[in-house]
């Protein structure tokens, strides 16, 4: 099993690699309603997943499908506008396939974002928020079977997974923007359903400030290889319960859009540290 699984990472960042994809400085993982972020790559090289062997489009409206690869701010830059979901397959390795592809390709820097509901009542919708942190509540693990040696060890570490020295220098340069960054747990639920009232509870007592369906993976497979870790929650909605509305797709793609450019200068910021 592990060696299939390392031909077909191998295989994948072979034929990247043969299209000019190699040594990115950073790699981002974009959310909801944050796609069109990839458009400022420069001289970019583009492919749908579709048409990378061995990789699977999500089915999320919002979400491009999309590697973009090129020059941004002095940097090489790898971009997946969009992600699969562990909601549409049920399966983990596929959720996470796009990290291990991004680290075979050499990509120091993993910048995970996301949209995500908001449960600490100190932060309120609309806002930014470093994760510190995360709670794996999907029962699920990207490094369950057979460990990838070659990749890194068999019991990881988890308690730098999110790089304190980059979120403290991005938070100092957001401030000098006027910018907000609050910094909070990041706690992933399997979704496709909203949570309940009830689970929201339960996850702010065990210590959780925003909810969400993904990124967790990602984290858990860029870790696992020793990389660079800053991840960034929208904080798009209140969570379910704290307010006497229901939550919906649509009120978190129509928040992502009122906050990209602000977003986007802290992805910027990101890059450059």
């Amino acid at each position: 099993m592990a060696e299939d699984m390392l031909s077909r990472i191998s295989e994948t960042a072979a034929f990247l690699n043969g299209k000019g994809i190699k040594d990115p400085d950073v790699g981002i993982i974009l959310g909801s309603g944050l796609n069109d972020y990839a458009d400022r790559i420069e001289d970019p090289v583009v492919f749908s997943y579709d048409d990378i062997p061995n990789m699977q489009a999500g089915k999320v409206s919002d979400h491009r499908g999309q590697m973009v690869f090129g020059t941004y701010l002095g940097k090489k830059v790898l971009i997946m506008a969009g992600r699969f979901h562990y909601y549409e397959s049920r399966d983990m390795e596929k959720a996470s396939y796009p990290a291990r592809v991004m680290v075979a390709l050499g990509v120091k820097r993993f910048i995970l974002t996301n949209a995500a509901g908001c449960v600490n009542t100190d932060f309120g919708k609309g806002k930014l928020m470093l994760i510190s942190d995360h709670i794996n509540y999907s029962g699920d693990n990207p490094l369950l079977g057979p460990n990838l040696d070659e990749y890194g060890p068999r019991f990881p570490d988890m308690t730098y997974t999110y790089n304190r020295e980059l979120r403290n220098a991005l938070k100092e340069k957001a401030a000098a923007e006027g910018i907000e960054l609050c910094e909070g747990v990041y706690m992933m639920f399997t979704g496709p359903s909203f949570e309940t009232p009830a689970e929201i509870r339960f996850a702010r007592v065990i210590g959780a400030d925003a909810v969400g369906m993904s990124t967790v993976p990602e984290a858990i497979i860029a870790n696992h290889a020793g990389r660079e870790i800053i991840g960034i929650s929208f904080l798009s909605n209140m969570a379910a319960g704290m307010l006497d509305q229901a939550v919906t797709g649509e009120e978190v793609t129509e928040a992502a859009e009122e906050i990209k450019d602000t977003f986007a200068k802290v992805l910027d910021l990101a890059i450059g540290i």
